[in-house]
């Protein structure tokens, strides 16, 4: 689809609202509309503080014209254009719903993290049920996704509450998995190609641990919570894992440390050693992630695991002492159906996990099953499995406490962590509502410093290979000092 912008140069507003509505399309740029084919034309006009954005949509043989207006803060250059943003993609919106046969569950939000735009609006002076109202008239949110979200920003002012605001969390990346799974688009190095480079990453890390603290010590800030993840950190020795976590102990005050979450991954690199070394370690929770309970999914995805070496893996971890153990389900896999997806879920249930994530398969452009259209067109199926269980989840004690979204996630869904009260983790509270600043250690690790008065996230990103990784150590520590002001 052609667009053509007038009056202002928002081009990733107009690309992003076109491509969440019609996610099939190629679009491209072009300064006057074509003489045949699709086009959408978005123009803007500003009087004084008046504003008005219009869209005029071409597809097939209808056009659509429709407009949105807005009154400018004026108070400054951000704000101002917030709000040209947001009327520009609803004028889209509007326009292009008006030839769909279904409205999107989200509406027109196209972010990936709903609950912080409803705590901004309340920050700006909105009730929370003027703030639900707005999601569901302003945006055309459903009812059920604002409730969700509405829930999850509540836990994520309950996080901020607790967390003082010198805290700091730290995440430690494991790049390293027993094979790449079907879906996945990450970063991650297979040991069946790259165990040789897993002895001097880990040497590598911890050094970059080591001098993360020393940053941590000088900015007089406190450690919150520390997350290991991946990739599969268990794909670790149950010594390399030991070192690392002894390498955390030595180098950072750990008496403030409100949880220590390792993700465990995938149930066939559990064994009782490694979460001895894990406990032992100072971890408190970990996350064991069947994806499904479905055997022939589960192939179809490339996972080398059974349903019952699931079972297993929790029964060690259990066994093991842990306070809190997540499990992760994916919505859309291969193969998988709705009536399959629902007894994934109640075999979780009957476990009793404290925390079970709900995953939609989001399929990136690295990832091996990458199909845009087909990934589009799961919206009924992948529907019926979030609203299973979430009526299961909710029926078991379980409760959202947070959300976010993927761009390419089938049907445009989210994925939603639940947990038993007073479960919910906190490091993924403050991650994902960006309410914390993130420390990251590790190849591909990305650190975040978030100013808590004025909103702007600082990142600095570690190189993406291992490899290269490796040989970064000073680079990486300079570009940290300089994110937290060190020289």
């Amino acid at each position: 689809m052609i667009y053509i912008l007038k009056g202002h140069d928002l081009r990733h507003a107009a690309e992003e609202m076109i491509l969440h509505l019609l996610p099939t399309v190629i679009t491209e740029q072009a300064e006057t509309e074509p003489e045949k084919g699709d086009y959408c034309i978005s123009k803007l006009e500003i009087d004084g503080q008046n504003a008005k954005a219009t869209a005029i949509v071409k597809l097939g043989d209808r056009i659509e014209q429709k407009s949105r207006e807005a009154i400018l803060p004026n108070t400054d250059e951000l704000a101002n254009k917030r709000v040209l943003t947001e009327i520009v993609k609803l004028s889209i919106y509007d326009a292009i719903l008006s030839f769909l046969d279904k409205v999107p569950e989200w509406g027109s939000l196209t972010g990936v993290r709903p609950a912080k735009l409803a705590r901004g609006m309340m920050d700006r002076g909105l009730t929370r049920p003027q703030t639900a109202v707005q999601f569901r008239e302003k945006f055309g949110v459903s009812a059920e996704r604002t409730a969700l979200t509405m829930r999850a920003a509540a836990h994520a002012q309950s996080a901020i509450d607790i967390l003082p605001e010198n805290s700091v969390s730290l995440y430690i990346g494991i790049p390293f998995c027993p094979s790449r799974c079907a879906y996945c688009s990450f970063v991650s190095q297979s040991i069946e190609k790259s165990a040789g480079l897993i002895p001097p990453y880990v040497d590598a890390i911890c050094e970059e641990i080591k001098r993360t603290g020393e940053i941590v010590a000088k900015t007089n800030r406190v450690l919150s919570t520390v997350y290991m993840g991946g990739g599969t950190p268990t794909t670790l020795s149950p010594e390399q894992l030991e070192k690392i976590m002894t390498c955390v102990k030595n180098s950072f005050d750990m008496s403030n440390l409100i949880e220590y979450t390792v993700e465990a991954g995938r149930p066939d690199t559990i064994t009782s050693e490694k979460m001895h070394a894990i406990k032992l370690g100072g971890a408190d929770r970990v996350s064991i992630n069947p994806q499904t309970m479905n055997d022939d999914v589960l192939k179809n995805i490339g996972r080398h695991h059974n349903s019952k070496q699931v079972i297993e893996a929790y029964e060690i971890a259990r066994k093991t002492g842990f306070s809190v153990i997540n499990m992760d389900t994916i919505a859309g896999l291969s193969g998988d159906t709705p009536e399959s997806f629902e007894n994934t879920i109640n075999t979780l249930i009957n476990l009793n996990p404290e925390n079970i994530t709900v995953h939609t398969l989001a399929i990136k452009r690295g990832a091996d099953l990458y199909d845009k259209e087909a990934n589009a067109n799961q919206h009924s199926s992948v529907k019926k499995m979030l609203d299973t269980a979430s009526n299961l989840l909710s029926g078991a004690g379980y409760g959202p406490y947070y959300l976010y979204r993927q761009k390419f996630t089938a049907g445009g869904f989210e994925n939603v962590g639940w947990c038993k009260p007073n479960t919910e983790s906190i490091y993924n509270i403050a991650m994902m509502e960006e309410i914390q600043s993130i420390l990251s250690v590790g190849a591909g690790a990305v650190s975040k410093l978030v100013d808590l008065k004025t909103g702007k996230i600082t990142r600095f990103v570690n190189p993406k290979y291992p490899k290269e990784y490796m040989e970064s150590g000073e680079r990486i520590i300079l570009g940290k000092q300089k994110l937290f002001h060190i020289f």
